[in-house]
């Protein structure tokens, strides 16, 4: 006769998952994990919009500390002064805003006096940085192309 407790017993009255419901549980949490992931929105317009404002304020911050070609305190204040500094710069800012900026990314340069670059495309996001000068402000526009 056996006593209760032995080690002949210990099998005997456990029970056990089938592997094939361990298994089928598994396959039910991955397809829930994929679903769940294509269902769960993603962020990426938001953090487009804020690297977009980042690019178009570093831009305004090169181009507010560098020192004017002509006359001014800065280039941008240079530009912005009148309509014969403008038309004087304009190409000379435009070829700088294009070697500021990464290539997958368009820009437009507002000034009180004109603007140089492109236009910005209806419906996609755009960075925006606008600079204070004495004779207005100066406004820079960024979106990816």
């Amino acid at each position: 006769m056996r006593e209760v407790g032995s080690r002949g017993d210990c099998g005997e009255n456990r029970g056990q998952l089938s592997l094939p419901a361990v298994e089928a549980g598994i396959g039910v949490l991955l397809v829930l994990g994929v679903v769940t992931m294509f269902a769960l929105p993603i962020a990426d317009a938001d953090t487009r919009q804020a690297q977009l404002d980042t690019y178009a304020s570093d831009t305004a911050s090169v181009l507010a500390g560098e020192p004017p070609r002509h006359g001014g305190t800065t280039r941008l204040a240079e530009v912005a002064a009148s309509p014969s500094s403008f038309a004087r710069e304009e190409a000379a800012l435009d070829r700088r805003v294009d070697r500021i900026l990464p290539e997958n990314l368009l820009y437009r340069v507002e000034t009180p006096h004109g603007a140089v670059g492109y236009r910005p495309p209806a419906g996609v996001p755009v960075g925006v940085a606008t600079v204070p000068t004495a004779s207005g402000d100066v406004t820079i526009r960024v979106w990816y192309v």
